[in-house]
């Protein structure tokens, strides 16, 4: 499975690839059913995206790469993980579910554009690290297995922003 990708880097372009297939899967179907299950696989793999990143990708980087490119990393997962938190806990029946959905996915196009932005962005100042991206890949998917196996036997649990707090009720 890891020779599938050549190093962290591919393996993170590869999920943001199937994300965007599944968003634009989502805005074609029709039927309820079918597009809560797409909303929901699209979470899933959202959740398990963040979880890789910001346990093994980003700590990597930190001090290699701009400060303030990664702090944005972190604060556009906290804005997706609340949506994702919110449209896990509902349904295709609840007011605003696909408003929901279409907001998280122009929130993630967004990140991915940051991420995947040549020259400056993320991923190319992160190619440009002595960080062993070949390993860090071993470790990443080796995550991702553990998390894709947790979400199939009994899911995986809400999501909680790192560094952005909401305010008091």
């Amino acid at each position: 499975m890891a020779e599938d990708y050549t190093d962290a880097i591919a393996l993170l372009k590869a999920d943001h690839r199937k994300v965007e297939h599944l968003f634009a899967s989502f805005e074609s179907a029709r039927d309820a059913a079918r597009k809560e299950k797409l909303a929901r696989r699209i979470c899933t793999e959202l959740k398990v995206h963040t979880m890789i990143e910001e346990e093994i990708f980003y700590p990597a980087f930190e001090g290699k790469i701009e400060e303030e490119i990664l702090a944005e990393a972190y604060v556009e997962h906290d804005g997706a993980k609340v949506l994702i938190n919110d449209i896990e806990a509902g349904g295709e029946g609840d007011d605003y579910y696909d408003a929901k959905v279409k907001v998280l996915q122009e929130q993630i196009e967004h990140h991915v554009k940051e991420e995947e932005r040549p020259a400056e962005g993320m991923f190319a100042q992160c190619r440009d690290t002595d960080v062993d991206l070949v390993a860090l890949r071993d470790r990443m998917l080796a995550r991702k297995e553990e998390l894709m196996a947790q979400a199939e036997r009994e899911g995986l649990p809400p999501t909680r922003p790192k560094v952005v707090e909401a305010a008091p009720a």
